[in-house]
């Protein structure tokens, strides 16, 4: 597979979207205080405007924080999103004064062709679990349910005239943060108070029990030594090395310095070894086909599979074919009557150590210096020096 020019590949536009969310956000930050604001547009832009633009930047830098995080996921609701804030973020850099923002236009301006460039990059949908989408309902629920109720009892609370001032009195009682400018003035809005007050903690603690979760997760893979979906998501042109053993070593010291790949292995221990030597490594399984799927299998170029054991690597030699039928699979036999078998099993190329090295020495033993030459090549050491 050959790998495509750099200003599609989709980590640009993940690149460039994170820019702009930490731009924006400074911007936002730096003109929270300002109270007007004279950018290039000012004389077309109301005040009001003018004004919203310098303190709402912060805002919309974390709302294209959060659609970049989605971007590195691959999901095509954080492309529609990032879309639509990076005109939004354009034109509050040209209605802002500092010097940050112009750079913040540039960079928005720059994002959106190369997001419409990988329109199909960005094709997953959003996946989320049973307890997730509970959360998200309970969430909204609470905000509709208060908004709606304190709105409907606009006349028995002391601050609440607007649909406005309902969702501001929900935000701040659901949350606990209760900032005492609005007050129930009847035993009914009281009641209703301390409803939303129940309801509120609870989406708001169950929303942050699902949103923890995963990040806890992503912290222990870490811990030992497996790649983040996050991670994972973003591979591809890349090599998959199937299990690890005594024959793998040298393969992947050379693969370090030609190509991104990774290591699936069921083995903890070589996980974190690897993992310290900032290798991209998978701790599973490397014949089940979920592993693989995860570990960008459709995306890769070519897999590797040297470990010691012929018939383990038969099983992941099956599994990966049977994925993607077009990869190329390397095998190294461990028995030089197993070759055959790994190649009925889908390897392309089934390569013999044990083979290779006897003939090698073979032909030294024969006289012939050209196998001397040969092996010193493979094993990256000058020729000895002869009288």
């Amino acid at each position: 597979m050959a790998s495509r020019p750099v200003f599609v590949q989709a980590r640009v536009a993940v690149l460039l979207t994170t820019a702009v969310a930490l731009l924006s956000f400074t911007t936002g930050v730096l003109n929270i205080g300002a109270t007007t604001v004279s950018g290039p547009l000012s004389p077309y832009i109301p005040a009001s405007v003018e004004r919203a633009a310098g303190f709402t930047g912060a805002l919309t830098g974390f709302l294209v924080l959060g659609s970049t995080l989605g971007l590195r996921r691959g999901l095509r609701l954080a492309w529609y999103s990032t879309l639509l804030l990076m005109p939004v973020t354009a034109v509050q850099g040209l209605a802002q004064s500092n010097v940050i923002s112009y750079p913040l236009v540039v960079l928005s301006l720059l994002s959106i062709p190369t997001l419409l460039v990988n329109f199909r990059r960005f094709d997953r949908r959003v996946d989320l679990s049973t307890t997730q989408l509970a959360a998200l309902a309970a969430l909204v629920g609470t905000m509709l349910y208060g908004t709606a109720g304190a709105y409907t009892l606009r006349e028995e609370f002391d601050g609440v005239v607007t649909l406005t001032d309902a969702f501001y009195y929900t935000i701040v009682t659901a949350s606990t943060v209760g900032y005492g400018d609005v007050t129930a003035t009847s035993q009914g809005a009281r009641l209703f108070s301390m409803s939303v007050v129940v309801l509120g903690t609870a989406s708001f603690a169950l929303a942050l029990g699902s949103l923890l979760g995963p990040a806890i997760e992503a912290r222990l893979a870490t811990a030992l030594g497996t790649m983040t979906d996050k991670q994972l998501e973003l591979l591809e042109d890349h090599v998959l090395v199937l299990g690890y053993g005594d024959l793998t070593e040298p393969i992947v010291d050379e693969l370090e310095s030609v190509a991104e790949f990774v290591v699936v292995t069921p083995d903890t221990e070589t996980a974190a070894r690897l993992r310290n030597r900032d290798i991209h490594i998978l701790t599973a399984d490397p014949s089940d086909e979920e592993p693989l799927e995860r570990a960008g299998i459709r995306d890769a170029r070519a897999v590797v599979v040297a470990t010691n054991n012929d018939a383990n690597d038969a099983l992941a030699i099956l599994t990966a074919k049977a994925l993607n039928a077009d990869v190329r699979v390397v095998a190294a036999a461990t028995d030089r009557e197993n070759v055959e078998k790994l190649r009925r099993a889908g390897a392309d190329t089934v390569i013999s150590p044990a083979v290779i090295g006897g003939h090698l020495i073979v032909e030294s033993a024969l006289g012939d210096d050209n196998a001397e030459s040969l092996a010193e090549a493979l094993l990256d050491e000058p020729p000895a020096e002869t009288d």
